[in-house]
């Protein structure tokens, strides 16, 4: 693709990557076939392609985002599917991270969509905060449908129905503490708790702690970890996401610098494309370059970690499992064998939906900001995944977990607790009362 940045403009390093970025497209349409929203809609300013033709000229023109922009740009899952197709290497994952800034800076939005992000950055990365605001939603949920008459309050109705009726209770693996391993030591790492999943389902974490310990892993939860950041860097809010990113810095550094680390290992595949993107996040900072990248550099997913402990195969146990491969997992992180082999040699079989490549609509807080489009890619998701018959959903991510358990019956898991109780862990409690063994 031909640009016509000037000197002045290709001055600022960000603009410069963006170019770059911006001549490698081809044109070829390749992402239109695996874009979610351009599937849904059909609209080309709702595909990749599309998109970066609005992008290229809101920042080669040095204009402020305008409604269009911002339409089509908030409509974007940022699911990554197209850097998987592209066959131009497009980085496109950062150049709508510049897009979401540069609207963040540029664009003043409508009052109540400004109030309902502010809302979200100031609740969902705060772990009692969202706990507060989960028991105040079940109260709330009788009136969901009152929020749904007006299209400014949709977002209200989509977090009230997306609340659980049920709040688990707080667990003590989410604080600060050091897990020994229960036999020979192995390996030392430390785990990221997370924010929205320590309060929606800490038994992810639990398990996670389990398995690692008993295969020999001490597991460190550092003093004064948080958030990773990537709810508010998907919303443009650059300041907020590079402060939190630094602070994790801060805190895994110090744990490298005193007792020394295997690996930070992330449960939460939408968490794990962010830390493992810190080095790249921070990479004008003087300060951080250098820190941030070694931190990228032993960030794993629990399943990208356990995949190289060489686990036992178990015999099988006539259990079949679809596994949902979440979008931040397959083409964020690009790992995609690991889990379902994992699942395999711990003796369930393994299932892979049709349109596996597909978003379920989570998407960080997407299906709460564009709940419509959100509803429709739960919906095809969850057909494609009760079309295998699974007696149980795996995937890695909390999102997808909340999102697809909204619309089926089937029990969902993180993948980490099916191998946890296949390697002798307890059975997990969304299992308890189901005729299954393992």
């Amino acid at each position: 693709m031909q640009t016509r940045f000037s000197p002045e403009q290709l001055a600022d390093p960000k603009v410069a990557e963006a170019e770059s970025i911006l001549r490698k497209c081809v044109h070829c349409g390749f992402c239109t076939a695996t874009c979610p929203t351009y599937v849904t809609l059909g609209n080309e300013l709702d595909s990749p392609r599309g998109r970066i033709y609005l992008i290229k000229d809101m920042l080669e023109n040095g204009r402020p985002a305008d409604e269009e922009v911002v339409t089509h740009i908030d409509r974007c899952l940022s699911c990554l599917s197209c850097v998987t197709t592209c066959p131009s290497g497009v980085d496109y994952m950062h150049l709508v991270d510049h897009a979401r800034v540069h609207i963040e800076k540029t664009y003043r939005r409508p009052f109540m969509n400004r109030v309902t992000r502010a809302v979200l950055a100031a609740v969902l990365p705060y772990p009692a905060r969202f706990r507060a605001a989960l028991s105040l939603a079940r109260l709330g949920r009788p009136f969901a449908g009152l929020f749904g008459s007006f299209a400014a309050l949709k977002p209200f109705e989509a977090m009230l129905k997306l609340a659980p009726s049920r709040l688990p209770a707080a667990s003590p693996v989410s604080k600060p503490a050091t897990h020994a391993a229960t036999v020979e030591k192995r390996g030392r790492v430390a785990l990221l708790t997370g924010c929205a999943q320590s309060v929606l389902d800490p038994a992810i974490n639990e398990a996670t702690v389990r398995l690692l310990t008993r295969l020999g892993v001490e597991v460190v939860v550092p003093e004064g970890e948080g958030c990773c950041g990537s709810l508010v860097h998907h919303m443009g809010r650059e300041e907020q996401a590079l402060a939190e990113a630094r602070r994790n810095v801060d805190v895994w550094t110090r744990e490298i610098e005193n007792g020394g680390l295997d690996a930070v290992i992330i449960t939460a595949s939408g968490c794990g494309t962010t830390i493992k993107d810190y080095g790249h996040m921070l990479r004008h900072d003087p300060a951080y370059a250098e820190k941030a990248a070694r931190v990228s550099a032993i960030a794993r997913d629990i399943t990208e970690y356990l995949a190289g402990l060489d686990l036992p195969e178990q015999k099988r146990q006539g259990i079949t499992v679809a596994y949902h491969s979440a979008c931040s997992m397959q083409h964020g992180q690009q790992i995609k064998a690991a889990p379902k082999l994992l699942l395999e040699e711990a003796g369930f079989a393994v299932k892979e939906p049709a349109e596996g490549h597909l978003c379920c609509g989570s998407a960080g807080t997407y299906n709460i900001m564009q709940p419509e489009i959100s509803a429709k890619l739960k919906a095809r998701k969850v057909k494609n995944i009760e079309a295998t018959r699974p007696d149980i959903i795996a995937t890695g991510n909390i999102g997808c977990i909340t999102q697809i358990a909204s619309g089926t019956a089937v029990p969902i898991l993180h993948t980490v607790e099916l191998i946890d109780w296949a390697y002798g862990g307890e059975k997990p409690d969304k299992l308890k009362g189901m005729k299954l063994s393992a």
